[in-house]
């Protein structure tokens, strides 16, 4: 199992995409950047009532959704590109029990979303108070004390959705069709589900996964519980996971 596990962090971190992916979350982190940044300067040039009225500048409104979908891009890669390429008879030799192939690739995907989403999290905060200096809310967004759940809940959210990417690709074999259902999931369910007839448009959208992370750290309040987004959580992870390891191990490679 240890080997396995060497064998594939060795691959995810010497492959060209993991880095392009990172990347190009670095990339979205300085365009968040430059949005808080423009965000405080209109701030600056308004008039009281009209600053009663702005948003948080934190930039992780906009790097925190990207953020997460490239950690699940990166997910179905770890599988898809096996597949693409034919690697993968040459891994299941290397390494015949399927089940522990699929675990050693659930640790370090998972181990690697949950330390990078942290970290991008709390890099977008900390961006974000720097941009905003000593202003007051709602332009400066929550107190660090407050804030720091909904920071370790974006983490773990880039950790499900990373590993539901893993799932997808194992399911798929395909990187475009784990793709596509990945972007399904967590951008148009949402958009679809607003033109629902209430309560049910707001129920759907509890449950997809952009918005559980919130949930959970009881940023976001009014559907589901932090238990319950939880739970909501984990049925993510066993239904895409558990449909991955039964096609891979009934499946011929």
């Amino acid at each position: 199992m240890i080997d396995v596990t060497a064998s594939e962090w060795l691959k995810v971190r010497t492959v060209r995409s993991t880095w392009y992916l990172l990347l190009s979350v670095v990339g979205v982190l300085a365009l968040g950047t430059l949005i808080s940044y423009l965000m405080t300067a209109e701030w600056d040039r308004s008039t009281p009532d009209v600053q009663a009225a702005f948003a948080s500048a934190d930039p992780s409104v906009v790097v925190m959704p990207f953020a997460q979908f490239a950690f699940g891009v990166l997910g179905a890669l770890v599988a898809t590109s096996e597949y693409g390429n034919g690697m993968i008879r040459t891994v299941l030799v290397a390494a015949p029990r399927r089940l522990v192939l699929l675990v050693a690739k659930v640790v370090v995907v998972g181990v690697g979303a949950l330390a990078l989403g942290t970290a991008v999290s709390f890099a977008a905060y900390a961006i974000g108070k720097v941009v905003t200096g000593d202003r007051p809310a709602p332009i400066s967004g929550d107190p660090f004390s407050e804030a720091l759940p909904a920071l370790f809940a974006n983490g773990l959210a880039a950790l499900v959705i990373a590993l539901v990417g893993l799932g997808f690709g194992v399911l798929l074999r395909s990187t475009a069709g784990a793709l596509v259902t990945l972007c399904v999931l967590m951008f148009v369910v949402p958009v679809v589900a607003v033109l629902l007839p209430a309560p049910w448009n707001n129920r759907v959208v509890s449950v997809t996964p952009l918005y559980l992370g919130p949930q959970f750290s009881g940023q976001l309040t009014g559907q589901l519980t932090p238990a319950q987004a939880l739970a909501v959580m984990i049925a993510y992870l066993v239904v895409a996971l558990g449909a991955g390891a039964l096609v891979l191990v009934r499946r011929d490679a």
